[in-house]
């Protein structure tokens, strides 16, 4: 009775699935379960096992060639402040991001922009005039009084140029070196090792609109 009782203990120990097959039944892993399953080898079982192996090692050679790939440049995370001991001067760059001046709108401007500028609709009415300032109100029913007119001519280029803001507007004081300019004047410009030079600042259009550019 000893002997066929530890033998039946044995052959349950056997026929119970080992850790290794447990987690491959568990594990979402695909294709693990069909390599280790209990039972003998089979042919089924061999070509999982090469796919699997296959793919994994596919996937490791491209991993590994990404990673060399990322590492095969150099890069610098460290960064220092220096402070300048002098400036070129003037590298200057002076922007209004107020686009158009009011005042200086036609109606001209208005029948061919009002919509663009947000102060038309697309039948070249008023929105919202309730919402409107009084006074800016008057002004714009006085240029939007499009009856019998006749529309000429509209250039962009010429409107930013003429509607935008000008550099004598905003700049009301300039000092280099104690000498004031002024700017309707030369703007000094300093080239290194060498005397003051006179450049004038030029108009150039971003998307912060119109600008002025010492150069």
């Amino acid at each position: 009775m000893d002997l066929k009782d530890s033998a039946s203990e044995g052959s349950m120990e056997s026929m119970e699935p080992s850790s290794i097959q447990i987690f491959a039944n568990t594990s979402t892993l695909h294709g693990i379960r069909h390599i280790f399953v209990y039972g003998p080898v089979t042919i089924r079982r061999l070509l999982w096992t090469v796919a699997f192996v296959g793919s994994l090692g596919l996937l490791l050679l491209e991993s590994s060639d990404r990673v060399a790939f990322y590492f095969s440049y150099q890069h610098v995370t460290k960064v220092d402040e220096v402070v300048a001991k002098s400036l070129v001067f003037p590298a200057v760059t002076i922007c209004n991001l107020n686009e158009f001046r009011f005042s200086r709108l036609t109606t001209n401007d208005l029948y061919h922009a009002g919509e663009l500028l947000a102060l038309l609709d697309v039948n070249l009415q008023i929105p919202n005039p309730h919402l409107a300032d009084p006074a800016v109100l008057a002004v714009l029913q006085e240029k939007t009084n499009f009856k019998k007119y006749d529309p000429k001519n509209f250039n962009m280029q010429e409107f930013f140029a003429r509607v935008g803001h000008d550099l004598k507007d905003m700049m009301l004081y300039c000092k280099f070196r104690g000498q004031e300019w002024g700017s309707d004047g030369p703007i000094p410009a300093v080239i290194p090792d060498q005397r003051p030079q006179m450049l004038g600042a030029s108009e150039i259009w971003t998307c912060l609109w119109k600008c002025f550019l010492s150069v």
